[in-house]
């Protein structure tokens, strides 16, 4: 079965493809297909998720996968949330990881609550009429370190400080990361409802 990603990030597919290799799915990124990015102008992830695919399986005629993720921070009592990816732009900063991390350090200066979490919301549709989305959530719990540690990963690995593990995620290996990840989670679930429901 052939599944368009509603996305186009290089990095989200190779990790989707690899998690979903057992059911011969092959994930195509949206831009290889013609499809232009979805308007994405809701609060929750997973409004965001469904707008998504449903928008690349409408444009394609193709069943269609989609995440929406962010950090969520307990003392800003769940923000920055769906806007993570312009977290930075808020405070000044152009958008980017590095900028992410440094304007959320800054504005946690002060907090001792460092609570948070990371969050991954898979939506995938037969269609783009289809009444009975597939929904999966990750949440990866954490605090949030006083500056960043560790070189691997991206986005909030390197301040997200996971107390099972006694390290950041930017400190684990790719595969104990992806094991634990919120997306790794997410896959895993989806991998499950669509077994039981698409491939019975």
């Amino acid at each position: 079965m052939k599944l368009v990603l509603a996305s186009n990030n290089a990095g989200k597919l190779a990790e989707l493809q690899q998690l979903f290799a057992p059911l011969d799915v092959t994930l195509v990124r949206q831009s290889e297909l013609g499809v232009g990015e979805a308007e994405e102008p809701f609060r929750t992830f997973v409004e965001n998720a469904l707008a998504k695919a449903r928008h690349a399986a409408a444009v394609t005629g193709l069943p269609a996968i989609a995440d929406d993720a962010g950090l969520c921070v307990e003392a800003f009592g769940g923000l920055p949330g769906v806007d993570t990816a312009y977290y930075a732009t808020q405070f000044g900063y152009e958008k980017g990881d590095s900028n992410n991390v440094r304007a959320l350090l800054e504005q946690m200066a002060g907090i001792e609550d460092r609570r948070a979490a990371l969050v991954s919301t898979l939506v995938a549709l037969r269609s783009a009429e289809d009444p009975e989305p597939l929904i999966a959530v990750g949440r990866a719990p954490g605090q949030i370190t006083r500056e960043p540690v560790g070189e691997n990963g991206f986005g909030f690995d390197p301040v997200m400080f996971l107390p099972a593990f006694g390290k950041t995620f930017a400190q684990l290996p790719p595969e104990v990361k992806n094991a634990n990840s919120h997306r790794g989670q997410a896959a895993r679930a989806m991998l499950a409802l669509m077994r039981e429901r698409w491939f019975p």
